[in-house]
């Protein structure tokens, strides 16, 4: 049985819910229907990243690098984790820097573990530019991603693995596994 949610939202005491995930698991479909539910507000960093950029995720890799682009995800992160009661979409690799997890473990980290094949499914329908992805072997590209972030991924609070539900049935199962999380503190990660 699900929790009310002005119950979950009381336990939750604030924290907020930070998505991660690859690139193409849907962290921002499931996290607009997951905050709205919640009565929470919902950043999408990348988004938050461009604007502060004054460009696209894309023109930084080519412009400035990798190595910039975590730079300035490392300050928007920061930034968006002073404020509270918030779902956060992550970029994909939020989870390399390990100075991020810091912030990350301030809230819920919940990890959405898209099955390989239909994560490269929905990369193939999606049409932004994936910087990372831009290789002779797309394909490859991304089992090569996924086999360096699974370990990194898998510190999370929390992973749903994901098949083909939709975002809204992701996010309420999200919402039907966090009281079971907030109810054992021994699984809540307060490194």
């Amino acid at each position: 049985m699900v929790e009310p949610i002005p119950s979950l939202k009381q336990r939750l005491g604030g924290r907020s819910l930070y998505l991660v995930g690859m690139m193409g698991s849907g962290k921002t479909s499931t996290g607009r229907p997951l905050a709205k539910q919640l009565g929470y507000g919902f950043v999408d960093a990348d988004a938050v990243i461009e604007q502060a950029a004054g460009c696209s995720i894309a023109e930084i890799f080519e412009n400035d690098g990798e190595a910039s682009f975590r730079t300035l995800e490392r300050q928007v992160l920061s930034a968006i984790s002073q404020r509270h009661s918030l779902v956060v979409a992550t970029g994909g690799g939020v989870v390399t820097q390990q100075e991020n997890w810091g912030v990350l473990h301030s809230g819920v980290v919940i990890w959405l573990d898209v099955m390989r094949e239909q994560l490269l499914k929905r990369l193939r329908a999606d049409s932004n530019h994936r910087p990372l992805l831009d290789q002779p072997d797309p394909e490859a590209a991304v089992d090569a991603l996924l086999e360096a972030r699974r370990p990194l991924y898998a510190e999370a609070d929390l992973t749903v693995v994901i098949e083909d539900e939709t975002p809204e049935q992701v996010a309420d199962g999200i919402l039907q596994l966090l009281p079971q999380l907030l109810k054992d503190p021994s699984k809540r990660r307060d490194d």
